[in-house]
């Protein structure tokens, strides 16, 4: 199935330039939460032998965006962000808690927390100034007793730019696959140019992906990838490793 989008059919996607900024310093592998971390499974499928050579790389997240970003952690942005941008702490405390809830390995789950509270100091960093901000970073840090995870923090994040979801879930998505690629390219191991091959293959898949992550009601949202899982757990005790996942 051909999942990318004519994006040349579209409307403009108009932007204010003060939101395009801070959108693209949040999508920033030089942001200070982590990202560069973490390989989320595919330092394991390398492992495996699974995941050899650029097009099984370019595969393989093509197919963990799809799979498992658009229906899982960018549907749940989608809907944390007019939650937050509404105040309604309840809603985000649902959202939370299903992400953490379908973190199905000890190291994927120590993840979503790790990103969550690094990117809630940032933020709480960035608008000392700011009481109402400052109070939904408390807000954030709560959460009733549960971690802020990952997703959750950056749809925060988000609303304080003035971003719509379409254009907070592009913001993401791009930040996702930047960090991804460099862990291919560091541990498959390829080049630059492959991995920039890589990436704009991504690119070009990342719009369907919004589109869809988008319409996913709660019902709709779904965490079910087992080899992903599977090789998470093996990594989690694998012997020599360059990344935490």
């Amino acid at each position: 199935m051909n999942t990318t989008m004519d994006t040349a059919t579209e409307a403009p996607l108009h932007i204010a330039p003060a939101t395009l900024l801070q959108l693209m310093w949040l999508a920033s592998p030089a942001l200070p939460i982590g990202g560069f971390s973490y390989s989320e499974g595919l330092e394991a499928a390398i492992h495996a032998a699974q995941v050899t050579t650029e097009a099984e790389a370019a595969g393989w997240l093509v197919q963990q965006l799809h799979l498992t970003q658009s229906r899982g952690d960018m549907a749940v942005i989608a809907q944390a962000l007019p939650a937050w941008q509404r105040g309604d702490v309840q809603r985000v405390q649902q959202l939370n808690g299903w992400v953490l809830a379908t973190r199905e390995t000890s190291e994927l789950r120590l993840q979503t927390e790790q990103m969550g509270r690094s990117l809630a100091d940032w933020l709480r960093n960035q608008h000392t100034a700011d009481a109402g901000r400052s109070a939904q970073i408390r807000q954030l840090a709560a959460l009733s007793g549960q971690r802020p995870s990952y997703p959750i923090a950056f749809a925060l994040a988000t609303a304080f730019t003035g971003a719509v979801a379409q254009q907070a879930l592009l913001a993401y998505a791009f930040g996702w696959a930047e960090n991804m690629v460099q862990a291919a390219i560091k541990a498959v191991p390829l080049g630059q140019s492959a991995g920039q091959r890589i990436l704009a293959r991504l690119a070009q898949e990342i719009p369907a992906a919004v589109a869809h992550a988008e319409t996913l009601p709660d019902d709709a949202r779904q965490a079910f990838s087992p080899l992903l899982a599977i090789l998470s757990a093996r990594h989690e005790h694998q012997y020599s490793r360059l990344f935490r996942s």
